[in-house]
């Protein structure tokens, strides 16, 4: 006997219960004890959430100090800098507005175009240079540029630039994997990273999405 497929559909319309719902069946199929302890999860959980990949069970890397760290430079009103507008685009006003944020991508800012031009380098290169010499952002998104990844460690070896936490997850085939184990390798400042050549925009913002989330349920709590 055929099974109609209509019938294993969900009657769930608004777009809150359908999140609320992604989320249980996440935390069913992964029971406890889970490979990610306190805070870790919920950033874990929300990049599952995003792709539908449970490979980030395997994959995803937080220093020890990531979760607090971002947390506190979200509750502080963070300036965070992304290598793509897609990023940028991922991480809503509605939740860092209300932390006193800003997110800013540089990658069409005139002033990076003509500093790539004359380095004959990429934009998210030269964006890093503008970034941590004229911005110095707490929170560096990276989803998309190994270019981006590799130039912040440099300046971060040199002494230039000390952040709260990278978010480090750039994707791809050429330095992607690469650049991330030398995020690893550094223990200056605090990262989560997707380990291989996985990551992308998507992912990148919704680990820091995830940390609003915890940051504002923490501020809704010390107000109660």
């Amino acid at each position: 006997m055929s099974v109609n497929p209509r019938d294993s559909v969900l009657d769930i319309r608004r777009g809150e219960d359908i999140e609320a719902e992604s989320l249980r069946i996440i935390d069913a199929e992964v029971p406890e004890p889970r490979p990610y302890a306190g805070a870790e999860w919920p950033v874990v959980r929300r990049m599952i959430h995003t792709t539908a990949d449970f490979e980030m069970l395997q994959l995803v890397r937080f220093h020890p100090r990531a979760v607090e760290a971002g947390l506190s430079a979200l509750a502080a009103g963070a300036v965070l800098v992304t290598d793509t507008e897609m990023a940028r685009a991922g991480i809503p006003d509605r939740r860092m507005d209300k932390l006193g944020c800003q997110v800013r991508c540089l990658m069409r800012d005139a002033e990076v175009l003509e500093l790539s031009r004359q380095l004959g380098c990429t934009r998210a290169r030269a964006a890093v240079d503008f970034a941590v010499s004229r911005i110095k952002p707490d929170i560096y998104v990276i989803g998309n540029a190994p270019t981006a990844l590799l130039r912040l460690l440099e300046h971060i070896e040199a002494g230039r630039a000390k952040p709260a936490l990278v978010v480090g997850m750039p994707v791809g085939f050429v330095n992607a994997a690469e650049s991330k184990a030398l995020l690893l390798a550094q223990s200056a400042v605090p990262f989560i990273v997707i380990e291989g050549r996985k990551g992308g925009s998507a992912l990148a913002a919704s680990a820091v999405n995830a940390l609003a989330d915890l940051a504002l349920a923490r501020q809704a709590a010390a107000k109660a």
